[in-house]
């Protein structure tokens, strides 16, 4: 992460005049006798700079003149010698106890095609070497590293102070980690290339697309990191607190929508064929001036599976045979008649309605225990709705046996892809990255990616509750 003037900007990596003037101020360095062209390989590299307890050794080509570097650094730009057979090192102290600052590399002859210089070089600067000056050239205050950085700012500053440029502040933090996740780029990557996940902007990612693509908001993700602070001190963030932030910006935010996912069809027998009602339901609870939306209502509605049992489990407040519930923002329906198929599954209810129980109405305060939410079966808007879930089962995904890795912890339930769900017909043409709270279900986003027109797709961005918490007690992992 690095600030400008306080705010964050994005790093343009290695563009074409970063290079040129790296190169430059190399130059200048060779100039006064404080860099050199070595010829030794990089192992022999390695055994020459010692150990903690052990200075190293110098090189045999440490003491080259000023224009025989220059000579040979020039020709390293041509592309005049083979992968590995130079370096520009820095010449510092080979004695320092700081190993950072025993001669570094600086530059290694790489005859590689990079994907923005194409093959306009043949030689590329290290990341000690690039860090300082790229910060000194965007004009950075403070680069803010993680911990593993801190022996290596003596470097950073070296590098700075002898070129005699602008000289950012770097400070370093502990890296952030968080459960039920992993940070790493290089597993991160092995996750994508092995297909794991669709990509890096899959909605399971720790990444910023993928972030965007799940749903989460900016306000989120700035309430999160305000709440963990920072520290020196290594530690785990619980995915939770990330998650309870999601929560608590949408539910101030977000529109309310009914969405079945599920769907079980209700036939409402009393009430006439061909009428279509237009009900008024609220758009924000949270927020009065959010207003109120018009829901169609007709005979036939679907409502979830999940909120009608044929047996009722104890404390069951939802639809059953002879039971009543209120249906948001409409009436009190009572259940009359299950019909089945030839398996024995549910495929119709049959039921009554109350037409002095209008949600609204003087007459509508008769209580039942039970609300559940429904869709308008004739107005309904088919769609699919991807259930993404925490990619690991395991908060430290690292806790393997031994000759395992993270892969066998990834969770097997991250991704449920519904693709029958029943929603209200204002979420038809709703625009990519919208979120919505599916009421008593969650908090979704229309997927920028794979939505088309008349055919929304739905990311879940996080559970109405936390539901791992009770998982947790329960001593299970999905």
């Amino acid at each position: 992460m690095r600030w400008i003037a306080g705010d964050i900007q994005e790093r343009v990596f290695y563009a074409s005049d970063y290079f040129e003037q790296m190169y430059q101020w190399a130059i200048d360095l060779i100039r006064k006798g404080k860099a050199y062209v070595c010829d030794l390989t990089a192992e022999e590299i390695r055994e020459t700079r010692g150990t903690l307890t052990k200075p190293g050794k110098e090189s045999p080509y440490r003491n080259r003149s000023v224009d025989e570097n220059l000579d040979l650094f020039t020709r390293m730009r041509k592309g005049e010698y083979p992968d590995g057979s130079r370096t520009l090192r820095a010449k510092i102290d080979m004695a320092s106890p700081n190993i950072n600052l025993r001669d570094p590399i600086m530059y290694r002859v790489v005859h590689e095609s990079h994907h923005r210089q194409r093959d306009a070089w043949s030689m590329y600067p290290t990341y000690d070497w690039a860090h300082g000056l790229e910060d000194s050239i965007e004009g950075i205050t403070h680069s803010i590293c993680t911990l593993e950085f801190e022996n290596h700012r003596p470097l950073y500053d070296w590098y700075l102070n002898a070129l005699d440029i602008y000289h950012p502040q770097q400070i370093e933090f502990a890296r952030l980690n968080v459960s039920y996740t992993v940070l790493s780029k290089r597993r991160l990557r092995q996750l994508v290339q092995g297909k794991y996940v669709s990509g890096w902007d899959d909605p399971r990612m720790p990444t910023i697309a993928g972030y965007r693509r799940r749903g989460y908001t900016p306000e989120s993700i700035r309430r999160f990191c305000e709440k963990i602070g920072v520290s020196k001190k290594d530690s785990v963030i619980d995915v939770a607190l990330l998650e309870w932030s999601v929560r608590e910006d949408l539910n101030a935010h977000a529109p309310r929508a009914m969405a079945v996912l599920n769907p079980l069809k209700v036939v409402i027998t009393n009430y006439p064929e061909h009428r279509t009602e237009e009900l008024p339901s609220l758009n924000n609870p949270e927020d009065e001036a959010a207003g109120t939306r018009m829901v169609p209502f007709s005979r036939e509605i679907y409502i979830e599976q999940d909120d009608f049992r044929e047996v009722p489990p104890p404390k069951y407040h939802r639809l059953s045979p002879g039971k009543e519930v209120r249906l948001r923002a409409a009436y009190i329906i009572k259940c009359e008649r299950v019909i089945k198929d030839s398996a024995g599954n549910f495929t119709e209810l049959h039921c009554t309605y109350d037409p002095d129980t209008k949600s609204g109405a003087p007459a509508a305060n008769r209580k039942v225990k039970g609300t559940i939410h429904w869709v308008s079966a004739p107005h309904a808007v088919n769609a699919e709705v991807r259930l993404y879930d925490r990619l690991f089962v395991k908060e430290d995904p690292d806790e393997v046996a031994e000759s395992e890795n993270f892969l066998v912890n990834l969770n097997p339930e991250s991704l449920k892809s519904l693709t029958c769900c029943k929603l209200e017909p204002m979420l038809v043409n709703a625009e990519a990255g919208a979120r919505f709270q599916f009421e008593r279900v969650g908090y979704f986003c229309v997927d920028a990616k794979d939505s088309k027109p008349g055919a929304p797709v739905f990311n879940r961005v996080v559970t109405l509750k936390d539901t791992w918490a009770k998982i947790e007690q329960k001593g299970k992992t999905v």
